[in-house]
C-alpha cells in the first residue's frame, strides 16, 4: 500500500465543522477506485488471520470500508447507529462528547459471546464514539474485540478513551 498515495487523495477542509477545525474528508479515499482497492486491500491483510465474525462500521463513514471488508472476510456485517435509526430491539451506550451527550445503538441480537469483532470508522479523533461502541460490543458478550480508523490524529491521543489492552490500529496517522 503506498500511504502517499492515499494522504494526496485525502481532501482537507479549514474551518468545517466550526472554524479552527481542520476537516479530513475520507470521502475522495472512497470515490477513488485504486484508493478505495489499497484501503479495502490493506484492511484484509491486517484482520484475514484474526477469526473476525463481525464487523462493527460506525455510522455513517465506516460503513461504507466495514461492510466491504466483512464481505471480505466472510464476516457478518453490523451497524452501530444514532438512536431512532435501527428497527428492532436496541442496546444502546451515552457517551460524553465535548458540548453535551450522545448515543449510540446496537440491535440487541447482533453480536453474542461467540463473536470475535472488529469495530471500524474513518477517523480517531478523541475516541468518543469508538469507545461508546466498544463498550457496548464488550456488554453484549463479543469474545474478543478489534479496533480500526483509516485516520488517527495523533495529536488528540484518542487512544486514551480505550482500556490499555485494546488492540487499536490505523492506516493512517496525521
Amino acid at each position: 500500500m503506498n500511504k502517499e498515495t492515499l494522504r494526496k487523495n485525502l481532501r482537507e477542509i479549514p474551518d468545517f465543522p466550526k472554524p479552527g477545525i481542520l476537516f479530513y474528508d475520507v470521502t475522495t479515499l472512497f470515490k477513488n477506485a485504486g484508493c478505495l482497492t489499497m484501503l479495502i486491500d490493506e484492511l484484509y491483510e491486517m484482520y484475514k488471520d484474526k477469526g473476525i465474525t463481525k464487523v462493527v462500521g460506525i455510522e455513517s463513514r465506516g460503513f461504507i470500508l466495514g461492510g466491504a471488508l466483512a464481505a471480505r472476510l466472510g464476516a457478518g456485517f453490523v451497524m452501530a447507529r444514532k438512536p431512532g435509526k435501527l428497527p428492532a430491539k436496541v442496546i444502546e451506550e451515552t457517551y460524553e462528547k465535548e458540548y453535551g451527550t450522545d448515543t449510540i445503538q446496537l440491535h440487541k441480537d447482533a453480536i453474542d459471546e461467540n463473536d470475535v469483532v472488529l469495530l471500524h470508522d474513518d477517523l480517531l479523533a478523541t475516541g468518543g464514539t469508538m469507545a461508546a461502541t466498544h463498550r457496548l460490543v464488550m456488554k453484549a458478550g463479543a469474545k474478543k474485540t478489534f479496533i480500526n480508523f483509516v485516520i488517527e490524529l495523533k495529536d488528540l491521543k484518542g487512544r486514551k478513551a480505550f482500556p490499555q489492552d485494546s488492540d487499536v490500529t490505523t492506516i493512517l496517522e496525521l
